[in-house]
């Protein structure tokens, strides 16, 4: 296990030193671990463990993951620059009732997250929106501004084109329509209690913003892959509809030309590149792992103390939130522990929907609570306010870490239980 070690050990180390988690570049520590984990393993050829780590860094379901976010790439940019993540924030802004500020901006970012995929897409989108009410009616800047980050890790959690949905349901073999059901058990119970608090909370508040002309033209397209997601369609088929409709919509509103059209594709597809590397190198660094027993070895050590399925899945909740904190990136995250969460839960009859949405759901949690998280950092800046200010508000995340941790010791839901 130690190329493992070697990658937490100096990611967490180097990012502690420089005082900041996004100084060093997580793609240089998974490389370095991938060459520690290459090199140490001596009683074998060397051009047997290169073939080894190629072997587990272009496995096809290493594949099927890298051909998703290279969809999703696409089409989220290409929306973007057409104009539907613009027109989306205003028509979510359009519906807000005057009375719920608060309920009413944390139910525009749960749409905009589910329908865009990105807590930080729609932490930049809103935020700046937040901050200026909250300056026109006096709310707390802190308060507003958690209502947002927390709305984004609803859809975060729940999105079908969201990375961690794709990652978190490919590592663990199921759909992600089935994924999407198990996991609206656990956590939309936990939306609605948070949106009756916010309802009281700025019952009392209201606010005077204005905002632009809804361009429903441009919001069809996240409408369509909603949809089609929800209805079971596959997702590259979802995506590939999404883009060919960004596309027709975006040429025939002007927003761009074909040419244009096919650059925001482009410059999407390479926007995930650092996130297609990290997923082939901690692919071909726990194929290392694997071969020589370090898989076994860990699972051995984990499931010493567990005798069912409550404890395997205390297990696999427990160690993606473990990883989450260390490199402060819960796709990373679910991609480090994914096999290892597919063993335990293979070896103690866990259902592999009910697994992926516990590592969702628990990497969602963590990543929403951590003031060296991209979300929380992003989302200060905007504010001009310190991250640690915001976590205190943060209701949402702490509310999906307590559902997840009901879910599975009340056995729920029932039928994936």
């Amino acid at each position: 296990m130690s190329p493992l070690g070697v990658f937490v050990i100096l990611y967490l180390v180097t990012s502690i030193i420089a005082g900041d988690f996004y100084k060093v570049p997580i793609t240089v520590a998974f490389m370095v671990s991938s060459i520690y984990a290459v090199s140490i393993f001596r009683d074998i050829p060397l051009k047997e463990r290169i073939e080894t780590f190629s072997r587990g860094a272009g496995s096809s379901q290493m594949m099927l993951m890298i051909w998703i976010f290279l969809l999703a790439g696409a089409f989220a940019n290409s929306a973007k620059i057409m104009g539907s993540i613009d027109a989306t924030v205003n028509l979510t802004l359009h519906l807000l009732p005057s009375q719920m500020l608060l309920a009413g901006l944390f139910l525009a970012a749960c749409f905009i997250s589910i329908s865009i995929g990105t807590s930080v897409g729609t932490i930049v989108a809103l935020t700046p929106i937040a901050v200026g009410v909250a300056q026109q009616t006096g709310t707390d800047v802190a308060l507003i501004t958690a209502v947002v980050v927390g709305g984004s890790f609803f859809g975060d959690n729940l999105s079908f084109i969201s990375d961690t949905t794709i990652v978190a349901t490919s590592t663990q073999g199921c759909k992600l329509s089935d994924k999407f059901r198990v996991n609206s058990f656990i956590v939309i119970p936990a939306a609605v209690v948070i949106l009756i608090i916010y309802y009281f909370m700025g019952a009392n508040v209201h606010a005077a913003h204005q905002t632009n002309e809804v361009e429903w033209m441009k919001v069809i397209p996240y409408l369509i892959v909603l949809i089609t997601a929800i209805f079971g369609m596959n997702v590259m088929a979802v995506l590939t509809l999404g883009i060919v409709l960004t596309g027709c919509i975006g040429i025939l509103s002007n927003s761009f030309d074909v040419f244009g059209w096919m650059k925001a594709m482009g410059d999407g597809m390479i926007g995930m590149g650092e996130l297609i590397i990290v997923t082939m190198l901690a692919g071909g660094m726990l194929e290392m792992i694997k071969q020589q027993g370090g898989i076994e070895f860990i699972i051995e050590r984990m499931v010493k103390h567990i005798h069912n399925k409550r404890g395997a899945e205390l297990c696999i909740g427990g160690l993606v939130g473990f990883v989450d904190i260390c490199t402060a990136n819960n796709t990373v995250a679910i991609i480090t522990v994914g096999g290892i969460a597919k063993q335990i839960g293979d070896r103690y009859g866990v259902d592999n929907k009910k697994a992926a949405s516990i590592l969702d759901t628990c990497s969602c949690f963590v990543q929403g609570l951590i003031p060296y998280g991209a979300q929380l950092l992003i989302a200060a800046g905007l504010a001009t306010i310190n991250p640690v200010s915001i976590i205190p508000y943060l209701f949402y995340p702490f509310a999906i870490g307590i559902a997840a941790l009901l879910s599975i010791l009340l056995r729920y839901p029932r039928r994936y239980s």
